[in-house]
């Protein structure tokens, strides 16, 4: 399991949101779980930051809503 509090620990060169979000696209690949047990504090981390990060860990880049 990959926990985002270790993430940010072990990445505390990190300094924007974008580059934890491509640490998080690296590291995915062999886990099965992602616990989101933090909440980043870079200074251009966005209103929706949980599920962006959560798309990061499954390989989506973008959800598109379609209104009908």
């Amino acid at each position: 399991m990959m926990y985002l509090s270790e993430v940010l620990i072990q990445n505390a060169q990190l300094d924007t949101f974008e580059e934890l979000l491509e640490v998080i696209r690296q590291r995915a690949p062999g886990e099965i779980h992602f616990k989101i047990d933090a909440k980043p504090s870079y200074p251009d981390t966005p209103p929706d930051w949980e599920d962006k990060l959560e798309g990061a860990f499954v390989g989506i880049n973008s959800i598109t809503h379609n209104a009908y």
